[in-house]
């Protein structure tokens, strides 16, 4: 999914649950305030921690950071034990089939983008905030995404070039803000 995109019917009226969402569907979670969609690699991943602590971070420090509703490929069971640890207070879609995955165009990554040497430079990085990898939970070749919504429009989307590729948060707390002005 691209910037300017609609989210398709069939996305918007799928139901979901998970930690901190209301009951329904996803059309239920988003509203005419910007939203940050996070499709999290699996909870085994180090990168999927650090974007966690790396985000909870910034909307803690920066107010115009949008709220977020996270993906991740599990049960609700299985997010609730694996998210309060690094956000309890997060919204997070349980995905285990990954269909919203595909619907938004979250893809599979091959060699170069799972153990290429941007995210043999990065794993330094991420270690170095004291994340490790953990038991694979889930697809371990599924790529992340982002994605800035408004009501059921993109506003703004990050093409993740490998693994452990991460957005700039603040340029997005600045989108985010740019967009409530209008």
């Amino acid at each position: 999914m691209n910037a300017g995109d609609e989210i398709p019917a069939a996305m918007l009226d799928a139901p979901v649950a998970g930690p901190g969402v209301m009951p329904g569907t996803l059309r239920d979670q988003l509203d005419d305030e910007p939203t940050l969609l996070v499709f999290l690699r699996h909870f085994g991943c180090m990168f999927c921690r650090e974007t966690l602590a790396d985000m909870r971070e910034v909307s803690e420090r920066d107010s115009r950071f949008p709220k977020a509703l996270f993906f991740f490929q599990g049960s609700p069971t299985e997010g609730r034990a694996f998210l309060r640890r690094y956000w309890p207070d997060l919204r997070a879609v349980a995905d285990p089939q990954g269909e919203f995955y595909e619907g938004f165009g979250v893809g599979r990554g091959g060699m170069m983008k799972m153990f290429g040497p941007s995210v043999w430079s990065a794993k330094s990085r991420a270690e170095a905030k004291g994340h490790e990898n953990g038991p694979r939970m889930g697809d371990i070749w599924r790529m992340p995404g982002a994605f800035l919504t408004r009501g059921t429009r993109v506003l703004w989307a990050h093409e993740y070039r490998h693994a452990a590729d991460h957005p700039d948060y603040d340029r997005i707390a600045r989108l985010a803000a740019a967009e409530r002005l209008r």
